[in-house]
């Protein structure tokens, strides 16, 4: 199983960026997806969740600027991110479980300029 996130970059803050996370096979079909933070020296931080049924939670930090969606007939979940802020910057992970199992990917990496 692979979990490949896309998408990061360096953008200036106010900026949007659109982050993928592909699975292979259809992995995500029937499972809750979330997106995660890190960065330097801290520890990762849940940014936001969408169930298997496209219900969606966020972190107080990113409500009503991050939007997590999901297309499974792509295997793909997504997370906009808009009016974005240099305390933004982290490597942003995409994460699944099954059979009690957490599966990761390697992660994306996003700048904000200030």
């Amino acid at each position: 199983v692979q979990l490949v996130e896309s998408g990061g970059g360096l953008v200036q803050t106010g900026g949007s960026l659109t982050l993928s996370c592909v699975a292979s096979g259809r992995f995500f079909s029937g499972k809750i997806v979330d997106w995660y933070r890190q960065v330097p020296g801290k520890e990762r931080e849940l940014v936001a969740t969408i169930s298997a049924v496209g219900n969606t939670d966020y972190a107080d930090f990113v409500k009503d600027r991050f939007t997590i969606s999901r297309d499974d007939a792509k295997n793909t979940v997504y997370l906009q991110m808009s009016s974005l802020e240099p305390e933004d910057s982290a490597v942003y992970y995409c994460k699944t479980t099954r059979n009690l199992v957490d599966y990761w990917g390697r992660g994306t990496q996003v700048t904000v300029s200030s």
